[in-house]
């Protein structure tokens, strides 16, 4: 079942074309992963998935409701069900750990203070970092910035969660900790979960679907072992990292166009 589906979207910015009649599905409760070089439009097509940006053509459904079609407040209702955790973690740097997680829920609800702390101390718990609440976000490593932004993120309940970038700056103790809390809440909760990232080794081992986009275009999908088993040349050296940086140099200075290779 398709929680997200976008269908036949052409997006471009500035007269250059960031994607030329693509489509993709998210499946209910799978972690679904879109890779890609650098300046591909990876965060662009999350921002349209929210409802921030709209394509010139096609569409863009979450739960059968064209988001694009919506009003403004069937879209906010509709953003409610959606947790974001950005690459910068956006931690509200006059705000300690616990207003942080507290905000959505006072934004979204009218509970009194006392079931917020519980749900806040409850999300707190879940991502292990028990005890922080007092902190401020400059008073956190970059690992636990990024969970105490998921604990805001989950705060919630939300059944779909998006990662832009996760595992960005990250340790590689934080970033097993992030990893096994990204699966666990999936996997505990049916999360519909979408990931946006570059690390290939990481992905490829949580991921239940893949596409990885170049120029526009979706030139690979798959689980992780049809990506691995592709014939198409620039996944390979994507996924393998063995990209002919001399080879994409010359092909730059015989076009016009900016190839999307992270140069």
């Amino acid at each position: 079942m398709s929680v997200i589906k976008v269908e036949n979207v052409f997006f471009e910015l500035d007269d250059r074309v960031i994607f030329d009649n693509i489509s993709l599905d998210i499946h209910k409760g799978k972690i679904t992963t879109i890779m890609g070089p650098s300046g591909c439009g990876k965060t662009t097509l999350l921002k349209l998935i929210g409802g921030q940006l709209k394509p010139k053509n096609g569409f863009i459904k979450i739960n059968d409701k064209d988001i694009n079609r919506l009003k403004r407040d069937d879209l906010y209702n509709l953003r409610k069900n959606i947790g974001m955790l950005f690459q910068t973690g956006a931690l509200f740097s006059d705000l300690n750990v616990y207003d942080n997680i507290a905000f959505p829920i006072r934004e979204h609800t009218n509970l009194p203070e006392h079931l917020i702390k519980d749900l806040v101390f409850m999300k707190l718990n879940s991502v292990g970092l028990k005890g922080t609440e007092n902190l401020l976000p400059s008073q956190l490593s970059v690992g636990m910035a990024k969970r105490i932004s998921l604990a805001r993120t989950i705060a919630l309940n939300p059944s779909i969660i998006i990662y832009d970038e996760p595992f960005s700056g990250q340790d590689p103790i934080s970033m097993a900790i992030l990893i096994n809390l990204i699966v666990m809440l999936n996997k505990t909760f049916s999360i519909t979960t979408v990931i946006v990232s570059h690390d290939v080794y990481e992905i490829m081992g949580i991921s239940d679907y893949i596409y990885i986009i170049n120029e526009g275009k979706i030139v690979s999908f798959g689980t992780p072992d049809d990506i691995r088993s592709t014939d198409n040349n620039f996944v390979r050296y994507f996924i393998n990292k063995k990209i002919n940086y001399n080879k994409i140099i010359q092909s730059l200075d015989k076009s016009d166009e900016k190839s999307c290779f992270d140069i």
